[in-house]
């Protein structure tokens, strides 16, 4: 009878450490994967979607790429594992994340996609996306009446691979274009980094010392190419951004960057947990795959109402 005792409770000892050797696996787990951090556009997403998870009470698992494709289908393969639920996801590049969204899929973890498109559908459950075309064409015609549609201008571009930079400076362009006295002396692509803005800008300026404006395809890449022309005592230089940053914000309203447009991000990160929640609870899925958010010009009028990428009433 010892023996029997010392040998269950041996087994239901074995047990335990056995539990606790286990990987952690959340019943009801939501992951959350964005592009690093360092950028506050990146950060709003995840920072509302892991509010509107934990409000609806999920698990969340926040994870960053670091707009590596390699890594993001790493990070995917972690959230599989972990037996997530579904994954909010803003991509790491519109072809090279189909096959990573494909295996999710196939696994049975729906994906929705946010800020970002991929070139495929019918792959991921939804793609929620600001209207990038009308926010570029609301950031063009400010753009312009802030240059009294003459004079030379710059353009700085994002991430080639990332299909909201083409599709914002095409937005732009198709305003511009219109006025024949603007002439773009100068595009480049600063691939959304503060740093590399600034070096691009410094260069540019030294081979077009007459610009009178810069429209940039971020904030991020505003608020370098602005400090480079503040260094260079250029604050005469119009300066129009894209996204809705506190920075930029705070750069308005002290009378340095003219203009903005916001994206709503922490809004649309909220809205496609919203859409998964009721995708794992109920099967249901959005009426379209494809949902486009309208965008909002920022300018001095409103920019003290902006907090964290939205409006305040």
């Amino acid at each position: 009878m010892k023996l029997t005792r010392r040998m269950t409770l041996a087994a239901f000892a074995g047990v335990l450490a056995l539990g606790t050797a286990m990987p952690a696996y959340a019943a009801d787990l939501i992951a959350i994967i964005t592009p690093s951090h360092d950028n506050p556009f990146f950060k709003a997403e995840a920072v509302g979607a892991e509010a509107k998870a934990k409000e609806l009470g999920y698990d969340t698992l926040v994870l960053v790429h670091d707009d590596d494709a390699n890594k993001q289908s790493q990070l995917i393969d972690t959230a599989i594992g972990r037996g997530a639920k579904a994954i909010i996801l803003d991509n790491a590049g519109a072809d090279a994340t189909v096959a990573a969204v494909q295996k999710a899929k196939d696994a049975g973890v729906p994906a929705f996609l946010i800020d970002r498109e991929i070139n495929a559908t019918g792959v991921a459950v939804a793609q929620i996306v600001s209207n990038n075309y009308q926010g570029a064409q609301l950031g063009a015609q400010e753009f312009v009446k802030l240059m009294g549609e003459k004079g030379n201008y710059v353009e700085l571009v994002g991430k080639e691979s990332d299909t909201n930079a083409g599709i914002r400076s095409k937005g732009y362009h198709d305003v511009i274009d219109d006025y024949p006295d603007l002439k773009k002396v100068a595009q480049q692509s600063a691939n959304w980094s503060q740093t590399e803005a600034y070096s691009k800008m410094e260069s540019i300026l030294q081979a077009n010392p007459d610009i009178k404006g810069v429209i940039s395809g971020n904030d991020t890449m505003a608020m370098g190419a602005y400090a480079a022309l503040a260094a260079a005592g250029r604050k005469d230089v119009i300066v129009v951004g894209f996204d809705g940053s506190n920075d930029v914000r705070d750069s308005i309203t002290s009378g340095g960057i003219k203009a903005t447009v916001l994206q709503p991000a922490f809004a649309q990160a909220q809205m496609a947990v919203e859409q998964a929640n009721e995708y794992i609870k109920n099967k249901k899925s959005p009426e379209k795959e494809k949902q486009l958010m309208d965008c909002v010009l920022i300018n001095g009028d409103n920019a003290p109402k902006l907090e964290t990428f939205a409006l305040k009433n």
